[in-house]
C-alpha cells in the first residue's frame, strides 16, 4: 500500500527532473520577461510531450497574463503556469466512480498490444481487491496463447482468480464463464481482457458487441471500459486513443509505463486532446505499482511541490 502513496510522484521524477525543474528555474531567475524567456519555456514544454496545441494554449494564457498586467515577475508567472496546467487536467476529472457498490460490474480493458493492459488488468485487479472488492479476472484476449498464459502468471502473483480458455476460443464464452463464476462466488467486479488489434476495427467490433451481449443475458449493466495507452509512446498514444474512441465508448484512461523513458507532459496532450479522464497511472512493475489519477497531485509532484509549498 505504501508503494501507492508515492506513485504519482516517482512516475513524475523524471520529468520533474529533466524538464520541469528547468522551467521553475527559469522563471525564478527571469530578468525580463519577453520573447526569449517564452521561446525557452516553449521548448521545454514540447521537449516533455505536453503537445503543440496545448504548449501554445498555456505560453499564450502565460502572454496574456503578463500583457495585462497579473503577473509581473517570473515567480508570479510560474504559479500561472502551475494552476492552468491543473486546470487542464480537472477540467476533464471524472465525476463519479468507475464502479457501482450494489451490483456486478465488467471492466472491458481495451488497447494495442504492447502497451501494457495485460499486467495492468492484473494491477487494476488487486487495486480493487484492496479497496474491499471480490475480482475476477477473464483471460478475453484468446487470439494470443502468450496473452492467456501471461494473465494467468499475473493472477498468480496477485492472488486473484482467473478464468481462461484455450488459446482460439471464443472470447464471449470466456466472458460468460467469468461472469457466471463471479456470481457463484459473490464477486462483484470481472476486469476482462481484450484483443489488441486496432488495424482490424471491423472484428474488434464485433467481438466486443458480441461480449457486450453476453452481459445482457447475464444482466450486466454496470460496464466500464478503460483504454490502455503507453506513455512511453508520445503522441502515439494519442492516435491511437483517437482511433478507438471512433469506434468504442471510452470512460477512462489507465496511463501506463509512466516511470520508464516516459515524458509525463503526455498527459496533459492526451487529456486536452481526448476529454476523456485519466483514471489510474502505472508507475512501475509490481503489482502495487499502480495510482488513481490525481490531477492536483501530478502537477505538484511534475514541479516538485507539495500544496504546502504554494503561495
Amino acid at each position: 500500500m505504501l508503494r501507492r502513496l508515492f506513485g504519482l510522484d516517482r512516475g513524475a521524477e523524471k520529468t520533474r527532473e529533466t524538464f520541469f525543474s528547468k522551467i521553475r528555474g527559469l522563471f525564478h531567475e527571469a530578468k525580463a520577461i519577453d520573447d526569449d524567456l517564452w521561446d525557452e519555456v516553449e521548448a521545454i514544454l514540447l521537449q516533455a510531450d505536453v503537445g503543440v496545441a496545448t504548449t501554445e494554449e498555456l505560453i499564450g494564457r502565460l502572454r496574456e497574463s503578463a500583457e495585462l498586467g497579473e503577473a509581473k515577475t517570473g515567480d508570479e508567472l510560474y504559479e500561472i503556469l502551475r494552476e492552468e496546467m491543473e486546470a487542464l487536467l480537472v477540467e476533464d476529472v471524472a465525476e463519479k466512480p468507475l464502479l457501482r457498490s450494489d451490483t456486478l460490474n465488467a471492466v472491458l480493458v481495451i488497447g494495442v498490444n504492447g502497451v501494457g493492459k495485460t499486467t495492468s488488468i492484473a494491477k487494476l485487479g488487486a487495486y480493487w481487491r484492496d479497496q474491499g472488492h471480490r475480482v475476477i479476472l477473464a483471460a478475453g484476449d484468446t487470439f494470443r496463447a502468450a496473452a492467456i498464459d501471461q494473465l494467468r502468471i499475473w493472477g498468480e502473483r496477485a492472488n486473484l482468480p482467473v478464468v481462461a480458455h484455450q488459446p482460439g476460443a471464443d472470447p464471449g464464452s470466456v466472458v460468460y464463464d467469468a461472469l457466471a463464476a463471479a456470481k457463484a462466488r459473490g464477486a462483484n467486479v470481472v476486469v476482462i481482457d481484450t484483443a489488441g488489434r486496432l488495424h482490424t476495427k471491423f472484428n474488434l467490433m464485433e467481438e466486443l458487441k458480441k461480449i457486450r451481449r453476453v452481459m445482457d443475458k447475464h444482466g450486466v449493466d454496470a460496464v466500464t471500459t478503460l483504454l490502455v495507452l503507453d506513455a512511453t509512446t508520445g503522441q502515439n498514444a494519442i492516435s491511437q486513443a483517437q482511433q478507438f474512441g471512433q469506434s468504442i465508448g471510452i470512460d477512462g484512461l489507465v496511463v501506463a509505463k509512466l516511470d520508464g523513458t516516459a515524458k509525463g507532459g503526455v498527459v496533459f496532450a492526451i487529456t486536452r486532446s481526448l476529454h476523456i479522464p485519466v483514471r489510474f497511472i502505472g508507475t512501475g512493475e509490481h503489482i502495487e505499482d499502480l495510482s488513481e489519477f490525481d490531477p492536483m497531485g501530478f502537477v505538484d509532484a511534475l514541479f516538485g511541490e507539495g500544496k504546502q509549498g504554494r503561495g
